[in-house]
């Protein structure tokens, strides 16, 4: 049995270093493109609502408490508590998931998705008119600034563009990555609710906790390298 559960976290810590350099590859693209076009990164990056933000990086946040919780639970043989920890870690989740939906759904209101259809100016203009007062009366001084620099019009279009490129790939794979964890956490909770787990056996408990644990540390990267491009709260 500890020869088992040695191989299991050996693998999965494999498993999460390659994820590592995966997510670690877009994250250095992103820096790079981030360097070279700041100003219109900067400037899209205003377009995401902090408090949608915010609300997921609180929302994973506590998903890792509950899951370490259910670990923790596994561990101790207290099989309700566990399956109520991992349910709610689940529902958690799939409220991450739900509010990325609302950003995804207004961002293809205001034709912010990279592709044919994408239009940065014209889509720019509409929230700072009556969606977002805040922007307005803190922003519009330093979004005026951006907007006499050197970039055209055709610039603008073409930089925001690679940063919407970015956020769609990385915030995109993170939520597929919350998918499938919440998918192992379905049957992790059908095995706790069957009894599967105790004092001597709770591997795969933690294997998913790690799992899940990486998936919301991958979050709290983007969140400040996506919203809060010379962002001033």
């Amino acid at each position: 049995m500890a020869q088992q559960k040695e191989a299991a976290v050996v693998g999965m810590w494999v498993f999460l270093l390659t994820e590592i350099l995966f997510f670690g590859g877009l994250f250095a693209a992103y820096m790079v493109y981030r360097i070279w076009y700041f100003d219109a990164f900067a400037e899209a990056s205003r377009s995401l609502s902090l408090f949608w933000g915010g609300l997921n990086t609180a929302v994973l946040i506590g998903s890792s408490l509950t899951m370490a919780m259910a670990v923790r639970c596994a561990q101790t043989n207290k099989r309700t508590a566990t399956v109520n920890w991992l349910i709610l870690t689940m529902i958690l989740g799939a409220v991450f998931l739900g509010v990325k939906v609302i950003e995804y759904a207004d961002k293809f209101e205001h034709h912010h998705v990279p592709g044919y259809n994408f239009q940065w100016a014209a889509a720019h203009e509409a929230p700072a008119a009556g969606e977002h007062a805040v922007a307005a009366s803190e922003g519009a001084a330093a979004a005026e600034g951006h907007r006499e620099l050197s970039l055209t019009p055709a610039q603008l279009q073409l930089t925001t563009q690679i940063y919407f490129s970015l956020y769609f790939t990385m915030t995109g794979l993170h939520a597929l990555h919350m998918i499938i964890g919440i998918g192992i956490m379905l049957v992790i909770t059908r095995m706790a609710y069957q009894g599967k787990f105790d004092q001597e056996y709770y591997t795969p408990v933690e294997m998913a906790g790690l799992y899940w644990h990486f998936v919301d540390i991958v979050w709290i990267f983007l969140f400040p390298l996506l919203y809060l491009v010379e962002r001033h709260v």
